[in-house]
Formats: C-alpha cells, structure tokens, sequence
C-alpha cells in the first residue's frame, strides 16, 4: 500500500541529518533516511517510528557511488513511495594543499556535494511540481560566499549548491515548491574530525541549525544563513575586495605546519 508524501533525508545518521529526521518526525513526518551506516539508520528509524508514531523507511546507501542516486529513486519507485520533501544534507569536505590531495577522494567530493545533490533534486523535483506542492532543503555553508584556499574543492560544491539552489527557487516557487539554501557555520559535528585549521569562530548545534532552516522554509525564504554571526560574516564579505577576502581565508584555513 502506497502512503503519503514523505520526507526523504541524505546524511541521515548524524548531526545536521539525524536533527533534520527528528524535527520533522515530531511534527508527524513520515520519513526516508539515507546515509552508509545502515545499523545507524536502523536504530534512528526504530526510535523515531515507536516515539512519533511515523512511517519510516532506510535506504543505505554510498553517494559517493555514481551508481547510488539512481538506484535511491529507482528503490522509492518499487516501495511505492512519493517524496514531498527532500534534504539534500549529505556532504564531505577535505583540506589541504588541493595539488597534495587524494585525487579520488576529491572526485568523490564533488560526486556526494554536487552530483549526487543534482540527480536526486532533478528527478524529485519534477513530481513536486505536478503535485504543485513540496519542499526542497539543499545544505550549503557559510563556505559557499567566498572561495576557499585549503579547502578549495568544498568551498566551490558549495558555492554550487547555494546559486543552483537560489535558482530553484525563483524558477518553481509559483509552482508551489519551495526550495531553500542552508548555510551553516561551524556546526558540532564530526565535519570537522581530522580538519582543525577549518574550525571559525563559534560552533553552533545542529538543533540550532534544522530550527533556522525550517523556520525560513516556513517563510518561504531561498536563502537562510545560520546564527547572526556567520551572517555578519557572510554578508561583510561582499564589501570588501574578493582578493582580500580570499586571502584572509587562506591565512585562516591554512594547515598546521605551511
């Protein structure tokens, strides 16, 4: 038997996906979690099926697959499910000297942040629209405003999600879909293991985080950058000349030991 229009979350299993699975579960959200760690879905679903009282599916998967996007939806097709809500949350960032890094691990960078984000948004889109109803968050980051040096892979896919996203918006937003750009900052998560250069200022919670975001898709907003000081930042940025800005940067990101 079919159900309703659920919410279908990438990067479900921790941080910023796992907050985004239990605020839409208590607002009665039937739900599609997605992300490698299966066991992590499983017990995720468990909880937020017995608390909530919710329809919730798993799908494991690696969207660093280039196979993993179209065997997502062509799984959704043969359980019969309609996705009114998509959060395209999953994403990686590396750092370092770009000419130093894993040439494959950058690849599989652009896949989960860019390709991956695109497919699923192409494809789930499109029934939004006929329905005239739905609602699409794609994470991007404060990264997304000014390049990056050390980080110049993430800096640039998320500077793709926020003007992809921005776009969206303006294009469907008579149609009856919303779609919505999240920004974060500095966020307490296990982004940042590994990558201590990358950390700025302040971290704030994914709850702080999934509240900002709904309540600007609430708004109807496209845009929503997370706590007031990652927006003084982001939006200071575009006043001074890009060659300082991406200096600074560099001087900030810049790993231990260059």
């Amino acid at each position: 038997m079919a159900h309703g229009p659920r919410a279908l979350i990438t990067g479900a299993s921790s941080g910023i996906g796992a907050a985004f699975a239990r605020a839409l579960a208590a607002r009665g959200e039937d739900l599609v979690l997605v992300a490698r760690s299966a066991d992590r879905l499983t017990a995720l679903a468990a909880e937020l099926a017995a608390k909530h009282d919710i329809h919730v599916d798993v799908l494991p998967a690696d969207l660093a697959d280039p196979g993993s996007p179209d065997a997502i939806v062509a799984e959704l097709a043969a359980r019969s499910i309609e996705i009114g809500t998509l959060i395209n949350n999953a994403g990686f960032g590396t750092n370092g000297e770009f000419a130093s890094l894993d040439a494959a691990r950058e690849r599989e960078e652009v896949f989960v942040n860019v390709v991956a984000l695109h497919q699923l948004t192409r494809v789930l889109l499109a029934p939004m629209v006929a329905r005239g109803k739905g609602a699409i968050i794609n994470v991007a980051s404060t990264a997304a405003f000014q390049p990056i040096p050390y980080m110049a892979t993430y800096g640039a896919t998320k500077a793709f999600v926020l003007s992809f996203s921005e776009a969206l918006a303006a294009e469907v937003r008579s149609q009856g879909v919303r779609v919505l750009a999240l920004c974060p900052g500095q966020t307490e998560t296990a982004f940042f293991a590994g990558m201590e250069s990358a950390r700025v200022g302040r971290a704030r919670t994914p709850d702080q985080v999934v509240a900002t975001a709904l309540r600007a898709l609430d708004r109807g907003q496209a845009v929503v950058i997370d706590g007031w000081m990652n927006y003084a930042m982001a939006n200071s940025i575009r006043l001074a000349p890009r060659r300082l800005v991406t200096s600074i940067a560099a001087r900030m990101q810049r790993p231990k030991g260059n």
